[in-house]
């Protein structure tokens, strides 16, 4: 099975919630995947991963935007963010999650290989 990586371009919730679910169902069917988020996005490990309709996934009994970050660590998912990213967002690798690795367009583009590459 081909691997997925996903891209995240916005600092927007909801879309990060969706790249860690789609990421975390192709890891569990055995693909490797990551989600890399660029620029903006970054902004979103500031704080506590928290996403609009988490209330209502709760409710529900579908996982919140921390509860599938955690999922998809745990199948495996690698997680990397943009450098200039860190600095839009005033953020050093050291400051967030220590699963987090640090990538730009180079080392993500040139890692590809045959994945599947999709932008959120």
């Amino acid at each position: 099975m081909r691997g997925l990586t996903i891209m995240v371009v916005t600092a927007d919730a909801e879309r990060l919630h969706a790249a860690f679910t789609f990421a975390a169902a192709a890891a569990a069917g055995g693909a490797s995947a990551r989600v890399h988020l660029h620029e903006t996005a970054v902004a979103l490990l500031a704080g506590p991963l928290t996403a609009t309709n988490d209330e209502a996934r709760r409710r529900a009994g579908l996982p919140t935007l921390d509860q599938i970050f955690e999922e998809a660590d745990a199948l495996g998912v690698r997680i990397s963010v943009c450098q200039s990213g860190l600095a839009l967002a005033g953020l050093t690798l050291e400051g967030i999650d220590p699963r987090i690795e640090a990538n730009g367009p180079l080392g993500l583009f040139g890692s590809l290989g045959t994945d599947q590459f999709i932008s959120f």
